[in-house]
């Protein structure tokens, strides 16, 4: 332990000195109260910051003002009277109240510092960009000394060279420090304490003002001073999830509508008034084998009911809207994204490649190390001769540029990888489908022992205690899972050793997000697509296992069970996980640090103690784990609000209500709970944009064949236009069921108790199209299946390329740049254009005019000879 403790010793005092090399400035703090823990604050000077801020690129304010395009006429008045409504909910922030100026932003340049406005250093580099600058020191600063004086001997030797490998790989600083353990951790400081009597007024304090307090929930959020405080990519996350909470409003609003008219219209539906009319006397076939006996159609009359609240033609419209709102938001983002990059001084931004990771930086080296000792061992077993000696010499020199210069991973190194992470998502996502699987047998054998039941209360209410049980198991297991994907995730990432962070981050996205996606929705894909599908008729039932007959769907369809599946899944998701585990993990794990640090602590009872640094404060939060978790959460309830909307309409509601608590819930935990990020520059969302158009694009065929295959849309209408004879849905229950003769039951599955209804039964009804017992082809597939499925393939193909169509032109209408936009930054172009050129000119006046003096002095000495120029006072002692 000493050994390694010394090791990371020597390699600090190195990696400081070489900080200390690039121009940073060190102050230890060993006394801290923190026991075991000393920390080391870096400043930067200003020579240091404008030297990796010239490096960088970063885009400066210069001293050249010029107004904003401004709206006029009809537009203005407009803006101003919306200006004045939206007043109330506008944060009080400097940063966010409209701007008629701007200043002309450029990359900063040592040469061109006359250009920008550096009448107040202190605060020309804000304290984001400087946490950017020192980082990126940080993580460029190298610690890659060869040796150490550890001690002799031939253990030492070996654990020399280890470490020295390992010193090797260290190349590219603070991160792989810090996953070596070398440092424990690295962070910016807050701006200082958020609550208090005597606190200075701050950025942070200001943000838990305006944007991280409950009591704000309806005020817009001042995104300006988030991007100030975290960062380009953190302010992106917060400007998303605020313009995605803004365009579920209207969602919502229309999901009311559609649920409204459902309600309106329920009690004028015929075929819930056929289902529920007691005088029909339907009597359907048993839901399972023995112990179910007949029962009456009526008995479903609440579920034919409430399905139509969901089941009816304004849920039709619904889906097309909601594909066109899909489409207007992707659009929305992207003209919402240019604007953020234009007032944030990031148009021209191009992201650099960034540095390679520790991990890979260490399979290289392997990599390396394994070449080069293949090398040796073909070198000892060749002879050598001498006539080829130079020759030899020059290949191991150039050997030996190869081996550390130009090693890189190929497919054939990471193959091992590939397949692990094939096999590994193959095996979970089987895991996902048994889960499912062994909830449909529970379903069924639940359904099978309350059948057995004495009490009629029990038993008329089966479907709804078997769905509602077997919907909070599946929702437990998802949550459940959603952890162990995560983890297993990031693990297939790490053994894949991506070279760069933004490739680490873009492949354990996909991964996690393909896991997830399949946890989430394979419940509900089971319910909207193959419930009730393949269950065999009377007499000819499909088993699973040969002891467990196929479940089936309720006389009004699946669709009432889907939107069941859905809303528990969905609220159980947001409420459980999305809240309450952010709420109560991060203060749980606050509480066990700070009870760890206080036992580590030595107990002082001076009342005089130093009160505790804010970078001892920051110690004790949480370490920010990155965006992935936050928006991973967004997307999938994206998926939730845009998938299966024909079967839940009030999703985007409750989604809407669920973000305006997330929003400030995030925004809470950012400025409280975590420890302040590092500033990335960022330009877009990056592969989340993708996945939100892959998954709007998926909804418009999920929804297509919900509502022509789950719902009994089609039916109504094949129904109403073909057999109808008055033109009504009169007959249109009748028209669904087929006939069934109770004598052509397998040996063994008839009904136990046959008299139960109070009558011997028959024929019993069961939902189908199929040939009665009295044809001569009986039980077989009647015409009416074929025509009912051929309208609903027509249905899906007509639904999906017109409502992509749609969303297709919706895309090209909307200019994914603002006019206003495009023209500001051409005028800006212009005037950086007019800038130089008024520069270029001056200097050329200033050398004509140093040009003129020098003639004018040269005069006198041409017209009296060159020694009356040698002896003039002008040049002393004969001095040219």
């Amino acid at each position: 332990m000493d050994y390694h403790e010394d090791d990371k010793r020597f390699r600090r005092e190195e990696y400081e000195g070489n900080l200390l090399e690039a121009g940073l400035e060190l102050e230890r703090d060993e006394g801290t109260k923190i026991h075991g823990v000393g920390f080391v604050k870096i400043h930067a000077p200003w020579n240091v910051l404008c030297r990796e801020a010239e490096f960088l690129k970063l885009k400066m304010p210069t001293k050249k003002l010029y107004h904003i395009n401004e709206p006029r006429g009809l537009l203005k008045k407009i803006s101003s009277v919306l200006q004045k409504i939206t007043d109330p909910i506008q944060p009080k922030v400097a940063e966010h109240r409209p701007q008629t100026t701007k200043r002309l932003s450029y990359p900063f340049s040592r040469e061109k510092q006359h250009l920008f406005d550096l009448s107040d250093k202190d605060s020309f580099f804000d304290s984001k960009t400087r946490s950017t600058i020192v980082y990126e020191i940080l993580k460029r600063t190298t610690c890659t000394k060869a040796k150490y004086s550890m001690g002799q001997g031939e253990g030492r030797k070996k654990d020399s060279a280890l470490l020295n490998k390992r010193r090797k790989c260290s190349k590219y600083g603070i991160t792989s420090l810090l996953a070596n353990g070398v440092y424990s951790a690295a962070y910016p400081l807050h701006d200082g304490d958020y609550e208090g009597e005597n606190v200075d007024f701050n950025d942070r304090k200001l943000l838990y003002q305006e944007w991280a307090s409950y009591g704000v929930f309806y005020k817009y959020q001042p995104i300006d001073l988030v991007r100030k405080y975290f960062g380009e990519k953190i302010g992106l996350y917060f400007a998303w999830l605020g313009v995605y909470t803004q365009m579920l409003i209207p969602a919502s609003v229309v999901g009311i509508i559609v649920f409204l008219y459902g309600c309106a219209t329920v009690d004028e539906n015929i075929p819930s008034m056929e289902m529920c009319d007691h005088r029909q006397n339907i009597t359907m076939c048993p839901l399972c084998d023995k112990t179910c006996s007949y029962w009456k159609m009526s008995s479903a009359c609440a579920t034919a009911r409430a399905s139509h609240l969901f089941d009816n033609p304004a849920t039709v419209f619904f889906s097309v809207f909601m594909a066109l709102w899909a489409a207007t938001f992707m659009e929305h983002w992207k003209r919402k994204q240019m604007r953020l990059r234009y007032h944030w001084d990031l148009t021209g931004f191009e992201e650099e490649e960034d540095h390679p990771r520790a991990e890979y930086e260490a399979r290289v080296l392997e990599k390396s190390l394994r070449k080069e000792s293949k090398n040796k061992e073909k070198r000892r077993h060749i002879p050598e001769e001498s006539t080829n000696k130079w020759r030899q010499r020059v290949k191991t020199a150039m050997a030996g540029v190869k081996l550390t210069d130009k090693v890189k991973l190929t497919w054939r190194d990471r193959f091992p990888a590939y397949f692990t992470n094939l096999v590994s998502i193959v095996f979970m996502i089987a895991v996902t489908f048994a889960i499912v699987l062994g909830v449909i047998i529970y379903r069924i054998s639940t359904a099978a022992a309350l059948a057995m039941n004495s009490s009629p209360s029990v038993r008329s209410n089966i479907r709804v205690t078997v769905t509602a049980t077997a919907v909070i198991i599946n929702l437990v297991v998802i949550i459940l899972l959603d952890e162990v994907y995560g983890c297993i995730a990031r693990w297939l990432t790490k053994i894949e050793v991506p070279k760069t962070e933004k490739s680490f981050e873009e492949r354990l996205i996909f991964k996690a997000f393909l896991l997830k996606f399949v946890n989430s929705y394979t419940p509900i894909f089971y319910v909207a697509f193959f419930k009730g599908r393949f269950v065999g008729r009377p007499g000819d039932y499909v088993y699973i296992f040969r002891s467990f007959r196929m479940e089936e769907c309720a006389p009004g369809g699946c669709l009432m069970e889907l939107c069941i599946q859905l809303s528990i899944i969905m609220l159980g998701k947001q409420l459980i996980q999305n809240n309450l585990f952010e709420i109560g993990i991060p203060k749980m794990k606050k509480f066990i640090r700070y009870l760890r640090l206080r036992r580590q602590s030595p107990p002082d009872h001076d009342p005089y103690v130093k009160r505790r640094q804010r970078y001892e404060e920051d110690y004790t939060l949480e370490p920010f784990a990155g965006l992935t978790p936050e928006y991973m959460e967004m997307i999938i309830q994206f998926g939730f609000v845009t998938l299966f909307v024909a079967s839940f309409p009030l999703a985007p509601l409750f989604a809407l209500l669920n973000n305006i608590i997330e929003i400030r819930l995030d925004a809470k935990k950012f400025v409280t709970e975590l420890r302040r990020p590092v500033a990335v520059r960022a330009k877009d969302i990056g592969i989340w944009y993708n996945i939100l158009r892959g998954v709007g694009k998926l909804a418009v065929i999920i929804n297509a064949f919900v509502i022509s295959f789950t719902s009994d849309f089609i039916p109504r209408l094949v129904y109403l236009y073909m057999y109808s004879e008055n033109g009504t849905m009169h007959g249109f229950v009748n028209h669904t069921l087929s006939s069934f003769n109770v004598s052509d039951f397998q040996n063994g599955t008839a009904p136990n108790d046959p008299l139960d209804l109070g009558y011997e039964v028959q024929i019993c009804r069961y939902k189908d199209y199929r040939e009665p017992p009295w044809s001569e082809h009986k039980y077989d597939i009647s015409k009416d299946f074929w025509a009912v499925l051929a309208a609903r393939l027509a249905f899906v193909i007509v639904f999906q390329n017109l409502v992509m169509f749609m969303s297709d032109f919706v895309d090209w209408v909307i200019p994914d740049i603002p006019k206003d936009i495009s023209q500001q930054v051409h005028k800006e172009k212009v005037l950086m254009v007019e800038l130089f050129m008024r520069e270029e000119q001056g200097k050329q006046q200033l050398l004509d005019t140093w040009m003129e003096k020098d003639r004018k002095k040269d005069e006198p000495c041409n017209s009296h000879g060159p020694k009356a120029c040698l002896d003039s006072p002008e040049y002393p002692g004969g001095a040219l």
